[in-house]
């Protein structure tokens, strides 16, 4: 079964790419998946080729996760650039529900001290021989334990949507870093 994606000119206006930028992004998509949609095992391959130094596996579970799939365990290509145009250039706001919704592994709105360091340590995987300098096996421990309690501000033993947005909003630097998220082209 293929999946054909709806008209460029729908798709450039749905999202915040051009017809230019859509067209480059669909030969990599249909070069990569020709059936036009990706399941999980797929799309952890291909964030293995972006991450060869490290194992990409679990951190691309949870992105994956992270996207809304319309068709039971699989993406298409309109939710593929749905989710990539948010996160590239959409604004603060919608990239911060982003990354609440990759640390909200269980989906159940709140961040427990369990799910980020999941999350953090499989950033660490991600990374691998690449981290410079060399990570250890407890810097993911380490680094959740010391930034964990600045942001439950409430101390109820869980990250909210507002408690992580204010505490982006106290680091101009970690805002401006959402800017380098628009690297996709």
């Amino acid at each position: 079964m293929r999946h054909r994606p709806e008209p460029l000119g729908a798709l450039a206006q749905s999202t915040r790419f051009s017809e230019h930028e859509i067209k480059l992004m669909y030969r990599g998509f249909k070069q990569e998946c020709p059936s036009g949609m990706v399941d999980e095992e797929a799309f952890k391959n291909i964030f293995s080729q972006f991450f060869p130094l490290g194992d990409a596996t679990q951190y691309a579970h949870y992105v994956f996760n992270s996207i809304k799939h319309k068709q039971s365990g699989k993406v298409n290509f309109e939710e593929f650039l749905e989710i990539l145009s948010r996160v590239a250039r959409g604004s603060v706001q919608e990239k911060l529900s982003w990354v609440f919704a990759l640390y909200d592994v269980d989906g159940d709105g709140r961040i427990s001290r369990s799910e980020m360091l999941a999350v953090v340590q499989a950033i660490y995987e991600l990374l691998g021989r690449a981290a410079r300098p060399p990570v250890h096996n407890q810097a993911a421990k380490d680094h959740v334990d010391r930034i964990f309690h600045l942001m439950d501000t409430n101390a109820d033993g869980v990250v909210t949507m507002d408690e992580l947005a204010r505490w982006c909003a106290r680091d101009p630097a970690l805002l401006c870093s959402f800017d380098t998220l628009d690297t996709v082209l």
